[in-house]
C-alpha cells in the first residue's frame, strides 16, 4: 500500500516542525511538499482518509471511486514542536494498529 498526503486548504510550505518530527522518526521527506486534494491523481486512490474533524464530502470529486473514512487528529499548526512529535505518533499508531481494522471493517 502507498500513501499520499494533500490538504483542503494547503500552507504553501511544510512547517519546519513537521520535518523535524519527521526526521527525528526516521521517516524521509524527500519529495514532500505542501499540495492541495486536487493535485492527488484520484483516480488511482482506493481510500481517502480524513485526519481533520470536518465533513469533507463536498470537496471530494464525484469522480472519486474509493472509499472516505474518517480518522481525526488534531492539526498541531502554529503549535510547538512537541505537539507535532504528539500528532507524529498518533498518526503512526493509526495507520500500523487501527486503519487496518478500520479498512477491514469498511471492506467487510
Amino acid at each position: 500500500m502507498e500513501a499520499a498526503s494533500a490538504g483542503l486548504a494547503p500552507l504553501g510550505y511544510v512547517p519546519s516542525q513537521t520535518l523535524e518530527a519527521l526526521s527525528e522518526a526516521g521517516i524521509s521527506s524527500d519529495g514532500l511538499y505542501s499540495k492541495s486534494l486536487s493535485e492527488v491523481p484520484l483516480g488511482e486512490i482506493d481510500y481517502i482518509i480524513n485526519l481533520t474533524e470536518f465533513e469533507v464530502d463536498r470537496y471530494i470529486p464525484p469522480s472519486f471511486s474509493g472509499k472516505l473514512v474518517s480518522c481525526p487528529v488534531q492539526d498541531p499548526f502554529g503549535q510547538d514542536t512537541k505537539s507535532y512529535r504528539e500528532v507524529r505518533d498518533k498518526i503512526k499508531r493509526l495507520v500500523r494498529e487501527k486503519l487496518p481494522e478500520i479498512l477491514g471493517a469498511v471492506n467487510g
